[in-house]
């Protein structure tokens, strides 16, 4: 048994509870969290820190099996540049990769995250996260604009999706873009695409995608209406009215990285005008071809400071409850609340008085 608290306590639930306490079972179950009004007792056994204390966090997009490209890519190429590099370069010695995605892994555990939807286009990464800490959601993702080739297409995706469940990996099939598939393969996929399905969809990252197709709001809708849930990726040139009618349907998502897309276009998301559209927003990292860092933290600071008036606790929530439940594990993960085994972290050093990330905030695994 742990009894725990801190200068703030962010339940990604309410409002922050100023010296508030959490208390653990030895297993890491939440016991009880209590809201001392700030007057804190002293109290045999409390461990105290002087930070802010979160729940675990959840990386809603990465692609652990591209982490042997750390550091391949140029910044500033634009999207279509960025795709025929990574195009080019995926392909390496199974071991590199491999060995990338350990240490990546590893990266993550140590910046606190506990859950992950991960894009997977084969099954390099599958026994790393079969005995990772972190719970992983696999999108066995399919993409190909040559019409000739979509059955192939599907038929090795699938192979990928029944590898994935027999390393006991969750896992769904998953288109990887609008542009980036011909009608006759996207057929295929929405053949396979089922009310319990979890999407994750690359939607809007550029200016230059608006060109390789159109739709892409109707379009996603269509596949809204199919699945349990769409994450849709990146939305850095989305617009008001596309945001909102896309908001419209209540199983939407909306994954921001804003890291990738400085390095990739040198663009950032519209945060704030999201914030005002929908409260369903999330984050992720992205790959280590367009990012430096899988820790979630990084991510979380950019966008405060892109939106500085939202209040803090909002966007840790993206980067926690919201995160779990847009990937279907909220009864356990996401926030701290009792009988939930969400990990628990700590953020320090931040602003008490404003509570804003300073540039030096880290994160302490404290479960």
């Amino acid at each position: 048994m742990r009894r725990i608290s801190a200068q703030y306590l962010f339940t990604a639930t309410g409002k922050p509870l100023k010296r508030g306490v959490i208390t653990f079972d030895d297993d890491g179950t939440v016991v009880a969290v209590d809201d001392t009004g700030g007057d804190l007792r002293e109290r045999a056994g409390t461990e105290f820190y002087n930070g802010i204390i979160i729940p675990g966090l959840v990386n809603c997009h990465t692609h652990l099996e591209l982490s042997h490209l750390g550091g391949q890519i140029p910044a500033g190429g634009g999207l279509q540049q960025f795709i025929a590099a990574v195009r080019g370069q995926r392909d390496a010695n199974p071991e590199e990769i491999v060995a990338a995605a350990e240490k990546a892994e590893q990266m993550m555990v140590s910046e606190g995250t506990v859950a992950c939807g991960d894009i997977s286009n084969g099954t390099a990464s599958f026994a790393i996260k079969g005995r990772s800490s972190i719970q992983w959601l696999t999108f066995t993702e399919v993409f190909g604009s040559d019409p000739l080739i979509a059955a192939t297409r599907i038929s090795e995706a699938l192979a990928v999706s029944a590898a994935a469940e027999a390393a006991g990996l969750r896992q769904h099939i998953t288109p990887h873009s609008l542009y980036s598939l011909s009608e006759e393969l996207f057929s295929h996929i929405l053949s396979h695409i089922t009310p319990a399905s979890v999407i994750s969809l690359h939607f809007l990252e550029s200016d230059e995608e608006r060109t390789m197709t159109g739709g892409h709001a109707a379009r996603a809708l269509a596949l809204a209406a199919r699945c349990r849930r769409l994450i849709l990726v990146h939305n850095t040139v989305i617009t008001r009215p596309e945001a909102e009618l896309l908001a419209a349907a209540d199983n939407t998502w909306f994954c921001l990285c804003p890291s990738s897309n400085l390095r990739i276009t040198g663009t950032l998301p519209p945060v704030e005008l999201l914030s005002k559209v929908t409260g369903r927003i999330i984050t992720g990292t992205d790959s280590l071809a367009s990012t430096s860092s899988l820790g979630l933290l990084t991510e979380l600071r950019q966008l405060h400071e892109a939106a500085p008036q939202l209040p803090l606790e909002e966007i840790i929530r993206w980067g926690t409850l919201n995160g779990a439940v847009a990937l279907g594990m909220e009864e356990t993960l996401g926030s701290l609340e009792t009988g939930k085994k969400p990990g628990l972290l700590l953020l320090e050093p931040v602003d008490l008085h404003r509570l804003r990330l300073l540039p030096e905030t880290r994160v302490r695994r404290l479960l």
